[in-house]
């Protein structure tokens, strides 16, 4: 019996693949200033960043996205260094935002009631970007060459692997790593909170014998209250890196510590946040490369890696609504973890952001950090201001 094969139908299948595929434009046009007291120059830079992106529908449980990202500097105003690039080294003040066009995702997708399956280049952001995201705040944000699974078991329990061969980072295609990661996820809703469960295996492709290996265990919980509404989390993780072989071998192990707890009344949210990326001995601090950074520590990004001695801060913030946007005002105090007679404070930093959006689309906001040297570093004050919109 010969089989048979209906053509209206194979061609109304594809027919529906583009009828429910979509397009969109994502626009950032951002000032920034950084002003330090070091030897370099005050640096500035204007720059817009356009995403232009595509999804088909979907055929057999299989879809396709694409989207193309360009990053470039407007009316000339480029005063700043982009290190890994070569941009002006030496002269001006870093502002990671590279001149770049490229692919910020192509991936295959196939999903079902319970799985999604991802090939390709993609973002990815796990639990609150800690460990794993997109670093979406620059204009060339991180993403990520490999397969990705997801597994949702039922509506409490889900788990996550992906196998990464490159990470994309933020400074342009030249400053990207060849890789060889492991991530693991899982994640577990209970009546009292969210428990999480990860392991993230990380090894750079470079011909050395390297490894970045973390586990740890996250909470999230919530509760509300006649007046006042409470959030808190606690997270715990330890980690071995290992670099090189023979004589010049090195093996480390620090740990990783998070306690926060936030009252929302009246509208206004209070939060105490209590970080530890913790030393061994001085000579290693705890290291999350593949991080949104910028969203930790402080705004003006004075510890995007951590000191040898580890690194203590302690986060008082507040945060509401004003005339029709959201404002946050945040203070963090840094210490050292392992401190020595020369290194133990680590400065001090202020946090001040407003945010709003106007004609429901486009969105204007304007944030500042200023930071105070301890017994490292040097004062440095940032100022952004952005407008931005996607459609």
């Amino acid at each position: 019996m010969l089989a048979c094969f209906s053509a209206p139908s194979f061609a109304q299948s594809w027919h529906d693949v583009l009828s429910e595929a979509s397009a969109w434009a994502d626009l950032n046009l951002r000032y920034e200033s950084v002003d330090q007291d070091n030897a370099l120059d005050d640096a500035s830079a204007l720059t817009l960043r356009t995403r232009l992106g595509f999804k088909s529908g979907t055929l057999n449980g299989f879809s396709f996205t694409a989207e193309v990202e360009d990053s470039r500097i407007v009316m000339g105003q480029g005063d700043y260094t982009v290190g890994p690039t070569g941009y002006n080294v030496g002269e001006y003040s870093v502002i990671a935002d590279p001149e770049t066009t490229e692919v910020d995702q192509a991936f295959i997708q196939y999903k079902n009631e319970k799985l999604t399956l991802k090939g390709g280049r993609q973002v990815i952001a796990l639990d609150n970007h800690r460990f794993v995201g997109h670093v979406g705040w620059r204009q060339d944000r991180q993403t990520f060459d490999g397969v990705t699974a997801t597994y949702a078991f039922n509506e409490k329990v889900n788990f996550f692997y992906g196998y990464l061969t490159q990470r994309n980072r933020i400074f342009a295609e030249a400053a990207d790593f060849d890789s060889k990661d492991h991530l693991f996820n899982a994640s577990f809703k209970t009546a009292v909170g969210k428990f999480t469960a990860y392991g993230y295996l990380l090894e750079i492709d470079n011909d050395t014998d390297n490894a970045l290996d973390t586990y740890g265990i996250r909470y999230n919980g919530s509760m509300k209250g006649e007046t006042v509404n409470w959030a808190y989390g606690a997270e715990f993780a330890t980690q071995s890196s290992e670099s090189g072989s023979g004589e010049t071998a090195t093996d480390y192990d620090a740990n990783y510590i998070n306690a926060n707890l936030a009252a929302t009344f009246s509208g206004i949210t209070a939060k105490i946040d209590y970080e530890l990326l913790g030393s061994d001995d001085g000579a290693y601090g705890f290291a999350t490369p593949l991080a949104t950074l910028h969203k930790f520590n402080g705004w003006t990004d004075q510890f995007l890696g951590t000191p040898a001695q580890g690194l203590q801060d302690v986060t008082f913030s507040l945060s509401g609504k004003l005339a029709g946007g959201k404002w946050l005002l945040a203070y963090h105090d840094f210490s050292a973890d392992e401190a020595t007679a020369e290194v133990d404070d680590l400065g001090s930093e202020i946090n001040v952001q407003y945010v709003t959006k106007v004609m429901d689309k486009v969105t204007l906001a304007v944030k500042y950090g200023s930071y105070s040297a301890g017994d490292i570093k040097v004062d440095a004050n940032k100022l952004w201001v952005w407008a931005s919109t996607r459609f």
